[in-house]
């Protein structure tokens, strides 16, 4: 009878108790490049040149200087390029002249001291102001 006892007895079954051997090396995929789920950030032109735009309307975004205020255009302390008043958008490519004797031109346009350097405008014309009103009486 003693037999038959010890063969019934189970051992109690928990997750604490069962030894499971996992991989120690993750397979296949790179390490490189984890977090590439940057949203892009859509600089550049935001109005082409001949549209007619409202002020305050963005005509351009960028980092670095690519493109210039002109006529009616103001520059955002973060380099977007805004119309100051209503009208057209012209963008010209225009000749730039800088000081040579500069340090900070000599840095960046070191080696073209002898070629044309042109530089792209934003300009907004406004549009001409009606003619309506007549000059009856001078005072």
């Amino acid at each position: 009878m003693s037999i038959n006892l010890t063969l019934s007895v189970k051992k109690p079954v928990s997750a604490f108790f069962d030894c499971i051997r996992y991989a120690s090396k993750k397979t296949g995929g790179s390490t490189r490049n984890t977090n590439c789920k940057v949203r892009p950030k859509h600089r550049g032109w935001k109005v082409q040149d001949g549209h007619f735009v409202q002020a305050g309307h963005i005509l351009a975004t960028q980092l670095k200087t690519r493109f210039h205020p002109g006529l009616n255009v103001g520059l955002g302390r973060n380099g977007t390029l805004f119309a100051m008043e209503a009208g057209k958008v012209v963008v010209t490519c225009e000749k730039f002249d800088p000081h040579w004797e500069h340090n900070w031109v000599q840095r960046n346009y070191a080696g073209r001291e002898n070629q044309n350097i042109l530089k792209k405008y934003f300009n907004v014309i406004p549009e001409p102001q009606h003619q309506r009103f007549k000059l009856i009486d001078e005072i």
